[in-house]
Order: C-alpha cells, then sequence, then structure tokens
C-alpha cells in the first residue's frame, strides 16, 4: 500500500478515530465535527495528535 493509517486524537472532543495518512479529502471528527485532517496534495496535515500507526493485517 502507498500509504497508511493513522490513530487520531481530536484536538477539541479527545475523540479519537482512523485517518488515512494521504487523506484525498477534509476529514472531520465523527463526534465534534472539528477539521483532523486536511489533504495537500502528498501527505495530509494532521490538526490532531498522532496517537500510533495501524498495523496492516
Amino acid at each position: 500500500m502507498a500509504g497508511s493509517f493513522l490513530r487520531v486524537r481530536c484536538p477539541d472532543c479527545e475523540n479519537e478515530q482512523v485517518v488515512f495518512q494521504k487523506a484525498a479529502t477534509t476529514v472531520s471528527c465523527a463526534v465534534c465535527g472539528t477539521g483532523i485532517a486536511a489533504p495537500t496534495g502528498g501527505k495530509a496535515t494532521i490538526h490532531g495528535e498522532v496517537i500510533e500507526p495501524v498495523e496492516q493485517r
């Protein structure tokens, strides 16, 4: 796979969510709606705290 998934904590409500590292669209928190990842054409800009990379199965 050309990218990986990251577990990210929302800066506002501290909800943890899995986000694709190279997200092509803006990713919003499922709980409060705050933007936690924004596309840049390559790796996404993460606006929350990256907790850990998610292992591939």
